[in-house]
């Protein structure tokens, strides 16, 4: 059981990223992106379209993939930036959405509807612990997953773009007023996000299940997991992440439970959401 666990923390490591860059998009530019996984998935099928129908080397397509899923993700930030920028968080969420389904849809056109024959970008056993395994893709991904969160702590508490950044989450007219750029920040954002994604999405696809539909649905773990931080904490959202990915490891040896790991985040989710609302559902039932 301990070997799946550890296997399932390669799963939480990619759950632990995408939670903080949904995080982040909820703290900076007001928005859950629901096609956070979605834009990295369409990164890593067009690499792996260029690998294989242009011959690209493995690492060259894999880097045009990550700067088209940046590249999405930022227009996507200037769409909502400019037509959506008075819009209350749920209009604006809502619009990612129906980008999550217009991208696998365009998945399902393009590339059809068989999973990817994916190139590892990273393969083989980083080293033996006590006779148990850990893969090279685990510790990119949970070493990948703690530097983006203290990254982006640093950035927002240390720099000056960081300072607009929290002035524009906070106070968004009057950092307007005083000549913060807003727009341009907030593609920023998105773009940045956008590029951690498709990267974390590159390294552990091989290792996942590889259709468009399994790889854009990522983004649900990943919300439960961001939820235990309320979409406010950086190091919950960590956490909730790997330990998600531990519990739907370990689950996946129990021949009792391995099916019912597919169903844990909702599971989460839907908890999490109750809890949440157990004062106001408390003080009603008074």
């Amino acid at each position: 059981m301990l070997q799946g666990a550890l296997a399932g923390l390669a799963a939480g490591g990619l759950y632990a990223v995408l939670a903080v860059c949904l995080t982040l998009m909820s703290r900076l530019v007001r928005v859950v992106n629901f096609a956070q996984s979605a834009t990295g998935m369409f990164g890593c099928y067009v690499a792996v379209f260029l690998s294989v129908q242009f011959g690209l080397p493995t690492w060259l397509a894999t880097v045009a993939g990550i700067l088209l899923g940046g590249l999405l993700s930022a227009l996507l930030g200037w769409i909502v930036s400019t037509w959506l920028a008075e819009a209350d968080t749920g209009a604006r969420s809502a619009v990612t959405v129906a980008v999550l389904l217009l991208l696998i849809s365009l998945s399902f056109i393009l590339f059809g509807n068989k999973p990817q024959p994916f190139h590892p970008i990273l393969d083989g056993p980083a080293l033996t612990a006590g006779g148990v395994v850990i893969s090279q893709v685990t510790v990119v991904t949970v070493a990948l997953a703690v530097l983006v969160a203290l990254a982006s702590r640093l950035v927002l508490s240390r720099t000056s773009a960081g300072v607009e950044l929290r002035a524009l989450s906070e106070r968004p007219t009057t950092a307007e007023l005083l000549g913060i750029p807003a727009k341009r920040l907030s593609v920023a954002v998105w773009a940045a996000t956008g590029v951690v994604s498709t990267l974390v999405v590159s390294i552990v696809a091989p290792s996942q299940s590889n259709d468009a539909t399994s790889l854009a649905m990522l983004v649900v773990p990943a919300a439960a997991a961001a939820l235990l931080g309320g979409f406010r904490r950086l190091d919950l959202a960590v956490a909730g992440g790997l330990v998600l990915g531990l519990v739907q490891g370990a689950a996946a040896q129990v021949d009792g439970l391995s099916v019912a790991r597919y169903f844990l985040p909702f599971a989460v989710i839907v908890a999490l959401l109750l809890w949440s609302q157990r004062k106001e559902v408390w003080d009603a039932a008074r």
